[in-house]
């Protein structure tokens, strides 16, 4: 008779992780799919206006005398396979959740993308940029930024 009324009990806490795992993984899923997750996993620049703070940019990049050389991911991303998708992780987690937050839709590169751009500016460009880099590697180039602002996404408007 014992054997007829076990009943399994689950103790509260595993519930409650249960609950809370669930609503965590669905949220995930409908955030990553509400938005557009999967097409910052692609090479297309089009992706990057996914967020509307982005078109500005955009619009410039498609005025830019680098648009039909380069994209985003050309300029902003490193272009070995493992760097080029710890920074899409990193910076696509930043800005999920700065938009999140609700914090100033200003878009400021950090100097780590800073420094990444600047490395793909100096590879696609080695030759013409050669003979002004520093001769050891610690030493301090100039950013060319400072000088070609409006290189990569076009005049400001």
């Amino acid at each position: 008779m014992a054997r007829e009324k076990a009943v399994v009990r689950v103790g509260r806490l595993p519930l409650l992780l249960a609950v809370v795992l669930g609503a965590l993984v669905g949220l995930g899923t409908f955030t990553f799919g509400y938005g557009k997750g999967a097409s910052y996993l692609s090479a297309d620049a089009a992706a990057c206006v996914n967020c509307h703070v982005m078109q500005e940019y955009q619009d410039g990049w498609q005025r830019s005398s680098h648009h039909a050389v380069a994209d985003c991911i050309d300029c902003h991303l490193p272009h070995d396979t493992l760097p080029k998708y710890v920074a899409k992780a990193d910076n696509g987690f930043f800005h999920s959740l700065v938009f999140t937050l609700g914090t100033p839709n200003v878009i400021q590169i950090k100097p780590r993308n800073r420094r990444i751009l600047h490395r793909n500016c100096v590879a696609c460009h080695v030759d013409a940029v050669d003979p002004i880099l520093p001769d050891s590697p610690h030493g301090e180039a100039q950013d060319c930024t400072r000088c070609h602002v409006d290189v990569g996404h076009g005049a400001r408007r």
